[in-house]
């Protein structure tokens, strides 16, 4: 008995949940609407700079297969039950050794990086929120740059450690205050249409559920605004 299109469909799922294999999502293009843009962070379409971390899908049905990742599987209350991690995770507290260009780096757009495409109607200023869940004081920072460039305004997103649930926060780490500043973390529009928009790596473990632009300092509530894709 021969095998239907269906079948093998489902063993190409199967294949693609296992390896944790991705192809590249041309189609998923957000956009900007009334100066919001919500978006979850397993719809990149792209992913780069993988050679020594990588963004590791984790949902309520899986859990990659990258150790060491000691903090566990938290996407029974992530956005759609399901988040981006880099991943191997050999950093989480002071104790640990810190290995630049391995397990951290100050270099936006170096490592691990993702990319979106949004379409944005209004120019200006937007401040950037990410959802995170850290599970200590050096699984907790991130880059944000736009259209291959990465800003002062994107570098160092800062989170407070050792959370017990997600958390959207917009803080920028500075010499003076190492929890960060509210109100640094922002990109500009300069014109209308689309853009792209990347988060890379600062520090290995980093667990990434969804991220907000908005022109308002207004902090999203529970899961956030809804995504909203162009048509």
């Amino acid at each position: 008995m021969k095998n239907s299109p269906a079948v093998f469909f489902v063993l190409i799922l199967v294949v693609i949940a296992k390896y944790n294999l991705s192809f590249t999502k041309k189609e998923l293009v957000f956009e900007e609407v009334n100066g919001v843009v919500a978006v979850e962070a397993e719809h990149f379409y792209k992913q780069k700079k993988t050679t020594k971390r990588k963004w590791y899908l984790q949902s309520s049905s899986t859990s990659a297969d990258v150790q060491p990742d000691k903090d566990g599987n938290h996407a029974a209350d992530a956005c759609g039950s399901a988040y981006m991690e880099i991943l191997p995770d050999t950093r989480i507290t002071h104790d640990d050794s810190l290995v630049h260009g391995v397990n951290f780096t100050n270099s936006p757009g170096t490592m691990a990086v993702l990319d979106y495409k949004v379409y944005f109607n209004t120019t200006g200023k937007y401040y950037v929120w990410v959802r995170t869940h850290t599970s200590g004081s050096e699984d907790n920072g991130i880059h944000v740059g736009i259209d291959g460039k990465w800003p002062e305004t994107g570098q160092r997103m800062q989170f407070w450690g050792n959370s017990p649930k997600w958390q959207w926060q917009s803080r920028q780490r500075t010499g003076e205050v190492h929890t960060g500043v509210e109100k640094l973390i922002y990109l500009n529009i300069d014109k209308p249409g689309l853009h792209t928009i990347s988060f890379s790596m600062r520090e290995d473990g980093f667990e990434f559920d969804k991220w907000v632009m908005e022109k308002e300092f207004t902090k999203p509530e529970g899961d956030g605004p809804e995504e909203k894709r162009k048509k």
